[in-house]
């Protein structure tokens, strides 16, 4: 490995470690210290708009129902999310997020839009097309990688909505 590839490789990691790490400190002492990394990724999933079917929001995140379902029972209990049953289907459960659990969705989305701007801000337009392509292209690495490892279970989509609520 050249030089230039050890150093964007080490940059990489570093980037992923100290956003992963930034997210845990700034929950661990912000306003929503109860929440981990893991119930404000759902609070994404579940998004502040419409309710969702617990099916839907399973698979966005790449998990069974059964997990979902215990992330859920401690979100309801958190005050964060709410279940509803479908007034045609009973079998159906729709989860939407309360008060509280829209302004954590927020609060997170925040952060990643800081975050963008901070890197965005310094560069001209063409600069921004030329980061953007190739962030995707590592996306795409990444995900297809993922694939291969994983017998090809589905990659989790981690739905981005930066939308005020």
């Amino acid at each position: 490995m050249e030089p230039i590839e050890k150093d964007f490789a080490e940059s990489l990691l570093s980037i992923f470690d100290n956003v992963l790490l930034t997210e845990e400190m700034a929950l661990s002492k912000g306003y929503f210290s109860d929440l981990s990394i893991a119930e404000l990724h759902t609070i994404n999933a579940i998004g502040p708009y419409e309710a969702r079917t617990m099916t839907e929001t399973a698979n966005i995140l790449g998990i069974t129902i059964g997990t979902l379902t215990v992330a859920v029972d401690r979100l309801v209990k958190k005050k964060y999310v709410e279940r509803q049953r479908d007034t045609k289907d009973r079998r159906i459960v729709r989860i939407s997020l309360t008060r509280q659990g829209k302004l954590a969705y927020r609060m997170h989305s925040k952060f990643h839009r800081v975050l963008a701007k901070r890197v965005f801000d310094p560069l001209s337009e063409e600069e921004r097309k030329i980061l953007t392509k190739t962030i995707e292209e590592i996306d795409a690495f990444v995900k297809e990688q993922y694939k291969k490892y994983s017998n090809g279970e589905q990659y989790k989509k981690i739905v981005r909505d930066d939308t005020e609520v």
